[in-house]
């Protein structure tokens, strides 16, 4: 409460300096300056600069400062380091060095002239000879011992985390330089990079609830893209044989450590491909991800060691199933799969097909085991109304999921090119949303009519960006890779 009551206090006391600025004639809030230099640049070239005593020009927001009579120190930050300046009444003048002593504060954004030159201490600085109050801050940054730790705080005001969390900061130039190296890996291996629609009359490409937005030219309901997946495979049947997409997808779905509604996600399709290609294009993308990130195929993640070394395992579903809770589903009829699934703590609504208990089994008792890099293959054709049946046995399907540390990662098929069948799946899935199933897809009659132009057997795959940056970051909230992460009021 103590700390509550200084700040409106501060606040009035910056809004004080911020008038005797504008009473002395000082625009708080100028157009722009002109940086030479930065941080980092000025201690990378220090020797030439200061043998020749370059003039230069750095700028950067002040958080630390020691103020003393006739001269004073003060650290700025910009976006490569810190710096430290040291300023004298001398050097600048006896009017603005009392406004720099006495108008400027913690957290206010300066530019500065001068030269670079070494203290007693060793430190490289910057001897200022003039300096310009670019920005006045009228909020304190938090006490600089504690920082922002506060989490509800950080994710709300991820300006003010920014600034006062180093860590926070690298963490999101990591993301940044991940997303080029994945874009670099597709590109490297042909694949085109694409833009397909965010709103869209029909959403698809996965089971999910959509958000529902208005055109007003058009005068309809239209939905946020759930997945890319169909307008990709359209450009497929248009002959590009391989594209990707790095795209926001939207998804009415719970906010927690592992969801966020607005996520980005990696989509790649290529033409003549299967699943099993996938697999391959996964694991170098991960090894390649990994070795520029950390040197080598592994990383620590959450205490334990994660390797992305090739090849990893390769399970059928009904087999991780089976060998962690004894169950082998095939044998079971839909009645005796409800059963069996009671009798392990899990219960389903109504007789639901045995393949869908088996799902939930698998998601509940096997899922948080699947802790190095695994591939959960042939899925439950019922779960999965976009991919090519196996053809030694037509109720599941070409295939798998990528878990990692007990996450879904991505999810990759043999994308089904038949359209014939591909109709008869969504007329099951509508028939899925009737009876009262939010999530199942919509008749997509125009990819429908795509693929009665033929498209080419051809491998898909999907993953998640953020959660994959979280194996990166070493965290273990979605939201600590988001920079304006969703939030409950």
């Amino acid at each position: 409460m103590e700390q509550e009551a200084s700040q409106p206090s501060e606040k009035a006391a910056r809004l004080g300096k911020l008038s005797t600025l504008a009473e002395r004639g000082i625009d708080p809030y100028p157009v722009r300056f002109d940086v030479t230099h930065t941080s980092t640049q000025i201690k990378e070239n220090f020797d030439s600069l200061s043998n020749d005593k370059t003039p230069l020009a750095s700028a950067g927001r002040i958080m630390l400062m020691r103020v003393m009579g006739k001269a004073s120190f003060a650290t700025i930050k910009d976006a490569a380091g810190t710096i430290q300046i040291y300023v004298t009444r001398d050097a600048v003048g006896e009017g603005e060095y009392e406004v720099f002593k006495k108008l400027l504060d913690i957290g206010d954004i300066i530019g500065v002239a001068g030269e670079a030159f070494r203290t007693r201490t060793g430190e490289i600085s910057i001897q200022v000879s003039k300096f310009t109050l670019l920005s006045k801050a009228l909020n304190p940054l938090p006490e600089k011992f504690h920082g922002l730790t506060d989490t509800e705080t950080r994710y709300r005001q991820r300006y003010v985390d920014l600034i006062v969390n180093d860590d926070v900061r690298a963490s999101f130039i990591l993301r940044s330089r991940i997303v080029r190296r994945i874009r670099d890996f597709f590109t490297e291996k042909g694949f085109l990079e694409v833009e397909t629609p965010m709103m869209q009359i029909i959403p698809g490409g996965a089971k999910a609830r959509p958000f529902i937005t208005h055109h007003n030219a058009l005068s309809r309901d239209m939905y946020l893209r759930i997945a890319p997946e169909l307008y990709l495979k359209r450009l497929i049947v248009g002959g590009l044989d391989r594209v990707f997409e790095l795209n926001r997808n939207f998804r009415n779905e719970g906010v927690s450590t592992k969801h966020n509604p607005e996520f980005t996600m990696l989509e790649c399709y290529q033409a003549y491909a299967d699943y099993n290609d996938m697999m391959k294009l996964t694991e170098d993308m991960f090894a390649a991800v990994c070795r520029d990130v950390n040197g080598g195929t592994s990383i620590e993640y959450q205490d334990t060691t994660l390797s992305f070394a090739a090849p990893w395992p390769r399970i059928p579903m009904i087999t991780a199933v089976k060998d962690n809770t004894g169950l082998d589903f095939r044998a079971l009829s839909d009645a005796d799969a409800v059963k069996a699934a009671k009798q392990i703590g899990i219960e389903m609504k109504g007789t639901p097909n045995k393949w869908v208990t088996m799902t939930h089994v698998f998601e509940e008792k096997v899922e948080p085991k699947l802790i190095q890099p695994t591939f959960i293959t042939d899925f439950p054709q019922i779960v999965s109304p976009l991919a090519k049946c196996k053809k030694d046995d037509p109720e599941l399907v070409e295939r798998f999921e990528i878990f990692i540390y007990g996450r879904e990662m991505g999810n990759a098929f043999s994308e089904l090119n038949d359209p014939v069948d591909q109709k008869s799946r969504f007329e099951a899935q509508v028939k899925e949303r009737a009876t009262g199933d939010d999530e199942a897809m919509f008749m997509d009659e125009d990819y429908v009519n795509a693929l009665e132009y033929g498209m080419p057997p051809a491998g898909g795959l999907g993953i998640g960006i953020d959660r994959l940056i979280m194996l990166f970051i070493n965290t273990a909230s979605i939201r600590d890779t988001i920079l304006f992460p969703h939030m409950r009021s």
